[in-house]
């Protein structure tokens, strides 16, 4: 594990390899789980600023979602999280012309609608965050539908934590994200 300010890094996150592949898995983290997007408390303030910019972008049943639950839920463990379409895909998904799910949040962001690009924690995926009061926790999270993404990262031979380059400075910074960088180069 690496100890990096106020983060413990799973080796996972250096040592295994992921690259989405989207053609294969069609946007399946989006619709399966039991749960919508986990979000952060500061998230839900975006949400609420950004919706008139991304409800055209959604489906019917997505928006009737929204109306009837609200932008977010609060779980029972009274954690955020994205509404669900009938407990299945998240309200703020959409099925493309060819069946795939993408995001409404970052299409809209893609057509410059808006500056969030998605929940941080669709954004770092498959890396999941386990906030404690005096640090985070980040472990790669191994999951069958992204079996292709792992076959495809390993082909590639790109790591978790460079695939995931941009969310994890979006996260903690380049400054901590170029610490991380010379610390696994180290390890080498």
């Amino acid at each position: 594990m690496i100890l990096l300010d106020n983060t413990v890094i799973s080796d996972d996150v250096k040592e295994q390899f992921f690259v989405c592949n989207y053609e294969k898995c069609k946007g399946a983290c989006c619709v399966e789980g039991d749960l919508g997007a986990p979000l952060e408390e500061n998230e839900l303030e975006i949400l609420e600023k950004i919706y008139p910019h991304v409800k055209p972008y959604l489906s019917e049943e997505g928006q009737k979602a929204i109306d009837e639950q609200g932008l977010y839920i609060k779980d029972w463990e009274d954690d955020y999280s994205t509404p669900t379409i009938d407990n299945k895909e998240c309200a703020f998904a959409y099925y493309d012309e060819n069946k795939f799910l993408k995001c409404g949040i970052e299409q809209a962001y893609n057509d410059g609608k808006i500056d969030y690009k998605k929940p941080i924690s669709c954004h770092l995926y498959p890396i999941r965050v386990t906030k404690y009061d005096e640090f985070d926790a980040l472990n790669y999270d191994r999951w069958d539908i992204c079996s292709d993404a792992c076959i495809l990262g390993d082909e590639l031979k790109v790591p978790v934590y460079k695939f995931l380059k941009e969310p994890l400075i979006r996260k903690y910074g380049k400054q901590w994200y170029d610490k991380l960088e010379k610390e696994i180069d180290s390890i080498k």
